[in-house]
């Protein structure tokens, strides 16, 4: 079971994060940076990502119980947002909105804030991975062990993101136009499977009630 969740967790990050796709989006919103710069704005967004994410997991059932809002309500609401989610990567949406908002924060902030907006936020913890996150935790029943391996595959998730940083050039040339394209909609295919057993899991808790 242990393995299980980690394979779902790991899985529905990385695929709602979508670490590959964030590379030419990097390249675009460190442009005239020097290669010094972009790593260290690729730190510092990796780590903010984590810790809203890591922050997410660990107290978002808490902020929903204070507003009243059921688990399994959120768990139908968050399966509903990844399968939109999923339904623009598959068809193409996903990445020109990326874009759109990484080319608006280039334009308003200074550019030693780009680590926090567009890179951390929305581009990697956006509303997906968030909701993705609490739902994971919302999995996890209170668990510790769980918890730390949900707070673990963050880690993981966001290194991969760091990784990605360090070697955006070399990933957007290997991939090419072609690649990007068929990699955004496969993950998004799986994504959109995801989103449903997070509908119909919550569908359940609600009958079961």
């Amino acid at each position: 079971m242990l393995l299980d969740y980690l394979t779902s967790a790991l899985v529905t990050l990385l695929v709602t994060v979508d670490p590959p796709g964030l590379a030419p989006l990097f390249l675009g919103v460190t442009r005239g940076m020097s290669d010094p710069e972009r790593r260290q704005v690729g730190l510092r967004a990796s780590v903010i990502a984590a810790a809203i994410m890591g922050a997410s997991g660990l107290a978002g059932a808490q902020l929903l119980n204070a507003l009243g809002i059921t688990l399994p309500a959120f768990r139908i609401a968050g399966g509903l947002l990844l399968f939109w989610i999923a339904f623009e990567m598959v068809f193409g949406g996903r990445q020109e909105r990326k874009g759109d908002a990484a080319e608006k924060a280039i334009t308003l902030d200074h550019i030693r804030n780009v680590a926090a907006f567009p890179l951390a936020i929305p581009l990697m913890a956006g509303p997906g991975a968030i909701t993705a996150t609490i739902l994971l935790a919302g999995r996890a029943g209170g668990d510790p062990l769980r918890l730390g391996v949900l707070l673990a595959v963050i880690v993981g998730v966001c290194a991969s993101c760091l990784v990605v940083f360090y070697t955006a050039s070399q990933v957007s040339r290997w991939l090419g136009v072609t690649g990007n394209v068929v990699l955004t909609r496969l993950l998004g295919v799986i994504l959109a499977a995801l989103a449903v057993q997070f509908v119909a899991d919550g569908v359940k808790a609600i009958s079961a009630a």
